[in-house]
């Protein structure tokens, strides 16, 4: 991979988890209110999915951005966001005034999808700790 390459690779790294630390942190700050959303999708074992979802977004957010274990932490998290895109975002089952944010959210999140599978692909670049490994 070129500089020019490690260097975009970074900068969509540190986009992509953009977008997984503040709904992370976010969960984290307004536990209860999360904890009560979750229990409200019906969600088996809310609490502890909770903790696991704040846990795969911030863990996985602070590896993207350091490029730690990159292939494996982008695969996790496409799996991740495919998964919350069918609970969270089912557009087919949403009353016809919240269909088209819906529907926005889930393909803006089968973009990320993408995204993190072409990271995957591509591994994390020069500019990462994964790269430093390699090297020593």
């Amino acid at each position: 991979m070129t500089k020019y390459q490690s260097v975009l690779n970074l900068i969509g790294r540190i986009a992509i988890a953009a977008l997984f630390l503040p709904a992370g942190l976010q969960k984290l700050m307004e536990i209860e209110g999360t904890t009560a959303y979750f229990g409200s999708l019906g969600l088996p074992a809310f609490t502890l999915l909770v903790w696991v979802v704040i846990a795969i977004e911030i863990l996985g957010s602070l590896a993207l951005i350091v490029g730690y274990k990159t292939r494996f932490v982008a695969i996790g998290l496409a799996i991740f966001t495919l998964g919350a895109s069918i609970v969270g975002h089912p557009f087919w089952a949403a009353p016809q005034d919240a269909v088209f944010i819906a529907q926005l959210l889930f393909v803006k999140n089968l973009a990320v999808f993408g995204g993190l599978l072409v990271l995957a692909s591509s591994g994390s670049g020069s500019f990462s700790l994964d790269a430093r490994k390699s090297n020593s």
